[in-house]
């Protein structure tokens, strides 16, 4: 039988992690359509309707229910607006590891919601789901999404040469593919009981989906 996570919403001060659902679907294409999340993820440019219908009420669900993982909608409590994604992904159901991917709205950064929802997906990971670690990549050169890791507690382990593709703007307003470099974060149980009474949120980030499909 297939372990699969349970079908769960988590909440913080600010935020609401829950399923997604019909109605996400405007600000989720909005969303992606972003040129930082276009650069650093490989979501399809540009991001139709027709593929947040797919995402929101087709594959984000099916990461949970074929066991691969598990996928937020991240919200604000009070304005109930799309604030991104938090995607638990590459689940190893015997060593209890996963990773983490993430992406945060244009209207929504800087106001330190990536490490708060990531924070809270490895307090649920660790604490009921009793995971051993949470792994996060991002590309060499998205120096944002490696603040967001060190903020959370995360320790890099090491590189990945010439393992990531990012796009970049061509000089006619395309986009090109390039090849990058990826590092490697990890989260413990212990890293993240060292770093919570730290934890502040309030930078900006974008993103980190290097591979995202």
């Amino acid at each position: 039988m297939t372990s699969i996570f349970p079908d769960i919403s988590l909440s913080t001060d600010r935020l609401v992690l829950r399923p997604f659902d019909a109605a996400d679907i405007p600000a989720l294409a909005e969303m992606m359509n972003d040129e930082l999340i276009t650069a650093w993820t490989s979501v399809p440019h540009p991001y139709t309707t027709a593929d947040a219908r797919e995402w929101a009420l087709v594959r984000a669900p099916a990461e949970r229910t074929e066991g691969r993982g598990i996928v937020f909608a991240v919200t604000e409590f009070l304005t109930h607006r799309l604030v991104g994604i938090v995607y638990l992904r590459h689940t190893d159901w015997r060593t209890l590891a996963a990773e983490v991917a993430y992406a945060v709205a244009p209207w929504a950064r800087g106001e330190g919601y990536a490490c708060e929802s990531v924070v809270a997906v490895a307090q649920w990971l660790f604490r009921d789901q009793k995971f051993e670690r949470l792994e996060l990549r991002t590309a060499a050169d998205n120096t944002a999404s490696q603040q967001v890791a060190q903020k959370v507690g995360c320790i890099s382990e090491g590189v990945l040469r010439n393992a990531c593709i990012a796009r970049s703007r061509t000089e006619d307003g395309g986009w090109t593919d390039i090849r990058t470099d990826l590092i490697v974060w990890s989260l413990l149980p212990e890293d993240l009981d060292e770093m919570e009474e730290q934890y502040s949120g309030g930078t900006d980030y974008a993103a980190a989906f290097p591979d995202w499909r």
